[in-house]
Parts: structure tokens; sequence; C-alpha cells
């Protein structure tokens, strides 16, 4: 069964102006490339769209911006999340007027909720819409880990589909798997994390590199959902300095640096992130050159 929001997501960066607005025409050109370059989804205004940093109402123009520049040839997944259930309810419906395929539901940051907590957070929240819900758990980012029995819980829930799995812990990653019933897909949240997620029985990946290799991530999944573990295994290790090097710095600083360098001119990062370090970005620019992709 093919997964719900496709098989290789990005996670799309938030163009800026130079004086720091949101840059929505750059944002509709950004998507159609993502998607021309091996995207079968997007994730907007998560974590790598700089989403503390967006107003709601930025939020939703993006949502209906990247709806109308690649709806019906890519899923758009819209960020909605936040530690505020009530909050989350009323802006999850907001976007569902904007036309996306689905939510992303980060888990409550900050307030460090019991795994009960969590249950009733995201039931609430799936509840009050119909549209198919991706959970995300990322303890490194919210401080608290969503256990994979939570989640298959949560997955008895009929229109949470999917989870974006980041925690790193790859034995809660094949209990996840193990357990998942039928129609729930179990994604990475780590590029690194890939092609092990996928050997376990995941899906797929929502990727952060996929802005830059999005075309080799996607022939990875594809060759280990083909049994050609070989040659995703190649890929892997090929990715492997690109996927460390865009982590050099707080997501999304490293990736949209890469992007600036390739030509994209997708601007600053808001604050309180800030540029890379000359260091950094010598570090960017070295792997870049040596994977062929700046010149």
């Amino acid at each position: 069964m093919f997964p719900p929001f496709g098989e290789m997501l990005t996670a799309m960066v938030t163009p800026f102006s130079q004086n720091g607005e949101v840059d929505y025409s750059k944002a509709a050109k950004l998507a159609a490339y993502l998607v021309e370059n091996g995207s079968d989804g997007l994730v907007v205004a998560g974590t790598t769209g700089e989403s503390p940093a967006l107003s709601g109402e930025e939020k939703l123009e993006l949502f209906r911006v990247v709806v109308s520049a690649v709806g019906g040839k890519a899923k758009v997944i819209a960020g909605t999340g936040s530690n505020n259930t009530r909050q989350t309810v009323q802006f999850s419906r907001q976007a569902a007027e904007c036309g996306v395929d689905g939510i992303m539901l980060v888990t409550p940051y900050y307030n460090k909720p019991s795994q009960e907590g969590l249950f009733q957070h995201f039931s609430a929240v799936a509840g009050a819409v119909s549209l198919p819900v991706m959970l995300y758990n990322v303890p490194g980012r919210t401080g608290v880990n969503m256990l994979a029995e939570t989640t298959l819980r949560l997955a008895q829930l009929p229109n949470v589909v999917a989870v974006k799995e980041a925690s790193g812990d790859l034995e809660q990653i094949a209990r996840l798997c193990a357990g998942a019933p039928p129609g729930f897909a179990v994604y990475s949240g780590d590029d690194a994390m890939t092609f092990p997620l996928l050997g376990l029985g995941g899906c797929g990946v929502v990727s952060v590199a996929g802005h830059v290799a999005g075309k080799e991530i996607k022939e990875m999944v594809n060759a280990c959902r083909q049994g050609d573990l070989a040659r995703a295994r190649r890929l892997h290790h090929r990715l492997l300095p690109l996927f460390a090097v865009l982590f050099i710095a707080s997501n999304p600083v490293p990736v949209k640096s890469a992007m600036n360098l390739l030509g994209h001119d997708l601007g600053p990062v808001r604050l309180p992130l800030v540029a890379l370090s000359e260091a950094h970005l010598a570090e960017v620019k070295k792997v870049l050159t040596a994977h062929g992709y700046l010149r």
C-alpha cells in the first residue's frame, strides 16, 4: 500500500526577502522546484519552515500559495501543531480551509505533558478535523518523547495516518513499525536515519536534505522498496556527509544557506536564528562541491 502522503516528503524552508518579509512568490517557485526534483509531498510551516517565527496569517497564506503551486501534483501537509491544544484545534480548522491534504502535529513543547496528556492532546485535534493527521515526535526540539505505545494507541484513530519519527531511537522505531496497523505510515524525521528506518519497515522520510538531493533520496527509497538494498546502501553512504553538514547548526540555517549558495535566493533566516558562521559556511560549501552540487 502506497503511503498516505508519498514516500519522499520535503520539509520546506520559508523564503524571506532581504527585509525579512515572507516572499510568497519564491515560496511558490520553491514548491514547484521541490516537486520536480523528487518530492511526493511538502510539509509547509514546520520547524524547517521557521514556524516559531511565523505569524498565523503568514502560515495560512503559505498554505494557500503552496496548494495553488503544486496542488494535485504533490501532497501539501500544513504544520499546525503547537503546545496549546485549543489554539491547535482552531488553527488546524483554518488550515483545512486552505485546501491542504493533511496536517502535521508536533508533540507539545515546553509543557512536557505525560503520555496520557499527549494522547488527549492529539485526540482532541484529530477529532476536530476531517483531514489526515501526521504526528511528529522530535524530543530533541520539544523536550518530550512520545513512546511507541502512545503513537500506536493514536494510530487507532481513523484520521491519524502517519508519524514523523525523529527520536533517533532505533528500538522505538522498530516497535512502531512492528505494531503499526494497516494503513499507518512511519516516516523518518531525520535524513540520516532514513535507510535504517526503511529496513525496519518504515515507508519513507520527511526530509531536510530533499532541498538539495531530492532525486537521490527518492532513488534510495525506491531502491529499498524494490529490494535492492545494495544500491540503497550506496546512496545512503554517499549522502551521509550532506545529511551531517545540513545539521552543523540549528535547522534550517544550514539548508537555507546551501540553497542560497546553489542560486535559489531564499533570503535570510529570522531572529532568533542567525546566519551561519564563516567556518560553518565553508563546511557547507566543501560538501556541496565534493558532491557535485556546487561548481
